[in-house]
Order: C-alpha cells, then sequence, then structure tokens
C-alpha cells in the first residue's frame, strides 16, 4: 500500500507490450508456413507468409475492446485498459485522464489495498473514489502529480566507481565498520568512505543538469546507508 514502491503502466509501454506480443504471433505465423512450404516442398511465397492484418486487428481489437492481448486468449487479457473518454465536463475529462486501477480482484472484502495511506498526501485525491465493490481500488491521481518515467542505471553505477565507491565485492565489515553502504535501486552495489562528499557531488550534478532531475537521492545518517534510485 506504500505509494513508493508502486508502479504505473502507461499507455506507452501498454501499447509495446502489446506489440510485442502481436509481432511474436507474426514471426510463428511465418514460421509455421515457412515450415508447411519445406514439408510439402513448395516455393515460399512472402506475400502469403506475411499477414499484413495481424499486428493492425490485433490493435484495433484491443483498443476497441479494451481487452489487452491475444483475442484467442481473451479469458486471459486485461480488461478495461482502454475506455471511451469521459466528456460530460471538463472537470470530468481531467478526472477521466488520471484515472488509475490497481489489479487486485473486486470479490473479496480486503480492507488494506483500499484504505488511505499516508504516502498518498499530494498525489492522490483521497475522496474521489467510487462507491461498491471498487472502492479505493480505483484512485485519481491530483491535477500537480507529475509521472517520472525512469533512466538507466548505468552512468550512476560507472559515476560511483570513479568517485571511490568501494565494490562489494572487496568490502570487509572488520576493516571498514563506519563507512555508508551504497544502494542503487534496492541493489547493495558497494560502500564508500566520505558520504557527505558523495551526496553534495550527485545533488550538484542534478541541479547542473548533468543526472536526470528523477533520480532520487536519499542519505540515512542513523542507518548508514546512502540510497539512489533512478527506477521512475
Amino acid at each position: 500500500d506504500h505509494f513508493g514502491k508502486k508502479r504505473l503502466d502507461l499507455a506507452g509501454p501498454l501499447l509495446a507490450s502489446l506489440f510485442r506480443i502481436l509481432f511474436k504471433k507474426l514471426t510463428r505465423d511465418i514460421y509455421n508456413y515457412m515450415q508447411r512450404c519445406v514439408e510439402n516442398d513448395k516455393e515460399f511465397n512472402l506475400t502469403l507468409a506475411v499477414k499484413s492484418q495481424t499486428v493492425t486487428d490485433g490493435l484495433r481489437y484491443s483498443l476497441a475492446t479494451g481487452n489487452w492481448g491475444e483475442q484467442r486468449k481473451a479469458m486471459s487479457a486485461r480488461a478495461g485498459v482502454s475506455q471511451v473518454l469521459n466528456r460530460y465536463t471538463y472537470s470530468s475529462t481531467l478526472s477521466h485522464l488520471r484515472r488509475t486501477n490497481t489489479p487486485i480482484g473486486r470479490d473479496g472484502k480486503i480492507a488494506k489495498p483500499r484504505q488511505l495511506h499516508n504516502t498518498h498526501w499530494g498525489l492522490v485525491c483521497p475522496a474521489e473514489t467510487p462507491e461498491g465493490q471498487a472502492c479505493g481500488l480505483v484512485k485519481n491521481l491530483s491535477l500537480m502529480t507529475c509521472i517520472s518515467v525512469g533512466t538507466a542505471s548505468e552512468p550512476i553505477l560507472y559515476f560511483l566507481e570513479e568517485w571511490g565507491m568501494e565494490p562489494l565485492e572487496d568490502y570487509v565489515p572488520s576493516n571498514a565498520p563506519d563507512c555508508t553502504r551504497v544502494f542503487v535501486n534496492g541493489v547493495w552495489v558497494g560502500t564508500h568512505r566520505e558520504p557527505a562528499q558523495l551526496v553534495d557531488t550527485m545533488r550538484r550534478l542534478r541541479r547542473k543538469g548533468d543526472i536526470s532531475p528523477e533520480v532520487s537521492i536519499i542519505r540515512d545518517i542513523r542507518e548508514m546507508e546512502f540510497k539512489i534510485f533512478t527506477d521512475a
């Protein structure tokens, strides 16, 4: 229920995953046609092998019905992914565009996922949610909420190695009991002896734009941990 641990599937990744499924189906059909040609000793015809409508029809079907996935596997596909935009009022349109859906079964009377959490502060409207079974599972983002898309962690890891981070393989607890542990996206990657200087340097680089402004830099002095999150 902690909002920091949640990830949103936006329109881009959803369409990309659907295209990936349909493209795999297309390649599978080509492979089967080629196999039949070899077995029956026929000439391979590219126009017959590539069914041009596979991807188009698949995308149209999913966008029209809201069932996200292959048409043959409609039972296992996610329902209600694409919806007709609500145009009753300007406010209802904005509300519909910022609606989020928690993929939990509506039948169970589980209270915890439906309750307000203190991490919802400033991100989710505490009042606007439907009545009935979907109560608390369908939420609305606040108007000022901005969703980060995430960046690659490799440049951060390279930078940390350049700035004196000792790799985890070389870490001996008895030799350096006061050093700070460094985590990147929740993975312990190494230790550092001067965390204050490292944090200041990274924040300066983020303000200059050398590091993405969406990268989170957190130093926990009490636990002696330095956490960096680039995964949105």
